[in-house]
């Protein structure tokens, strides 16, 4: 099998196009700027949303399902939302077609079929849902409110990109009300802390923990706290978003609850997402020249058996043994693909699963048989060991494990490695496109300060981080003071 990728020091937007279709994860489809999500791709985002889902419900979580379409006015509700996405949004304004009578065959636009009232795709669902809340929640005893819903949103992006950047995405949303303020923080918090868990723990990619500036914070939201991840191009990646919306939507749509003491008051609410955008994210953190990389803990096929053969007879003796060793790792939960298929040779078969980013590689021979053998091959690091049938189990078993913490180890080194302190405005423009990742400056705090910066450079605030100290400086732009480094970088 000829994979035939672009290298990624040669051009890393190439390389990454040309994986995600040659690996079978995704392709463009019929319509502009949306994806087809094919099986393999849609096995990995399977098992996020698995892992994801659990670990909502576990915190208290239940799922729900709202519409898609929101009325217009009801979108306008909250200005500042609406105002935010107003330039992404798909609007329906016809409810049928009609044969053309001057060209038979051909549908037009009844005119005659006008909505009442547009209604907006949903680019995000707040309004759709705190209108629902109004009536689902009366008294104090009504709350915490804690839903989440797995759904799919519209936003009519100009310039598209397979999962890190599609018209229309796959996505789950989280929006919980609350009694008190602080409450509705601590939730915010929470949910960001599980964003990091996952993407860290399952994903194998170390996150920088922060706040977003004004001008990056969701709209609508008081505050806005983020996970952020580094590329390997030296490129951030938002890999989740946690929002703390104060009482603006419960006041947009008279969210009101009676206290302990019979007093109405408004709720306080948060809302938090993921999206594709995480297989965006697995893809350009781990993969190389020869493929995909996959951490064991999302992989859909964690080991796959590669017989090589000659005969039918060889080719059964040969699968006695495997479908023994693949009965006890099924039974330890890990997922197996023994690739018995006569139509390929085993070089087609190493080659293909090196692509699809299958962590462990078993390769048995007839000499293999005599020996008593397995040939191990690592995805990560290409590496090949030849280990006993007996040990085989608790050898894969460790080496998944071993797998998925090397694999957060590499990108952690890499991601410390490029978060560099800068002093000047020179030196951050210098090492921005010399080095890249993220620079660490001191910065005035003002918006117009941070628009300048990325009108010059492109690189944006990706966020305060939440484990900054306290340090005097000046802005490396205005030389005004500073009391605390945030993170800038150029980001997809």
């Amino acid at each position: 099998m000829s994979k035939n990728l672009t290298k990624r020091a040669e051009d890393y937007s190439k390389w990454y196009n040309e994986l995600v279709v040659k690996a079978d994860l995704a392709e463009n489809s019929g319509v502009r700027g949306c994806m087809v999500i094919k099986p393999y791709g849609y096995a990995i985002w399977e098992k996020m949303q698995q892992q994801l889902d659990k670990m909502f419900k576990d915190t208290g979580h239940s799922n729900a399902y709202f519409p898609l379409f929101v009325p217009k006015s009801m979108f306008e509700a909250e200005e500042t939302n609406a105002e935010g996405f107003a330039k992404e949004c798909a609007i329906v304004t016809h409810y049928r077609l009609k044969t053309d009578e001057n060209n038979k065959g051909k549908l037009i636009v009844d005119p005659n079929a006008k909505l009442e009232e547009e209604l907006i795709v949903r680019p995000t669902s707040e309004a759709i849902i705190w209108s629902t809340y109004k009536s689902w929640v009366q008294s104090y005893r009504d709350l915490p409110l804690l839903i989440n819903q797995w759904a799919n949103v519209v936003r009519w992006e100009m310039r598209t990109r397979l999962f890190l950047r599609t018209a229309e995405f796959l996505w789950q949303e989280g929006h919980t009300a609350h009694a008190t303020r602080q409450e509705a923080i601590e939730e915010t918090e929470k949910m960001m802390n599980v964003y990091a868990e996952f993407v860290e723990n399952f994903m194998a990619i170390p996150v920088i923990k922060g706040i977003k500036t004004a001008n990056e914070r969701f709209a609508g939201a008081d505050e806005t706290y983020c996970i952020e991840a580094l590329m390997q191009d030296g490129k951030a990646l938002q890999a989740g978003t946690s929002h703390f919306l104060g009482q603006n939507f419960a006041k947009a749509f008279d969210v009101k609850f009676a206290n302990q003491e019979g007093k109405q008051e408004h709720v306080w609410g948060t809302s938090w997402g993921v999206s594709t955008r995480l297989m965006g994210a697995l893809v350009m953190t781990h993969s190389d020249d020869n493929g995909l990389v996959l951490p064991p803990n999302l992989a859909p096929i964690q080991v796959v058996i590669v017989p090589i053969f000659k005969s039918d007879e060889e080719l059964a003796a040969i699968s006695d043994v495997v479908n023994k060793l693949a009965d006890e790792l099924k039974s330890l939960g890990i997922s197996i693909k023994f690739d018995n298929r006569t139509t390929q040779k085993p070089g087609f078969k190493f080659a293909e699963w090196e692509l699809k980013g299958v962590p462990v590689r078993v390769a048995i021979g007839p000499k293999d048989l005599e020996n008593k053998t397995f040939e191990i091959a690592r995805r990560d690091t290409l590496t090949k060991e030849i280990v006993a049938q007996d040990g085989i189990v608790h050898y894969i078993t460790n080496l998944l494990k071993t797998i998925q913490a090397s694999l957060f180890d590499k990108a952690k080194f890499y991601r410390d490695n490029h978060i560099t302190n800068v002093e000047s405005f020179e030196e951050f423009k210098e090492v921005l496109e010399t080095k890249g990742g993220f620079l660490a400056a001191h910065w005035d705090g003002t918006p117009e300060t941070e628009e300048k910066i990325k009108e010059l450079t492109k690189a944006t605030i990706r966020c305060i981080p939440l484990d900054g100290v306290e340090e005097l400086g000046s802005c490396m732009l205005t030389g005004n003071k500073s009391t605390k480094r945030v993170l800038f970088a150029k980001a997809y």
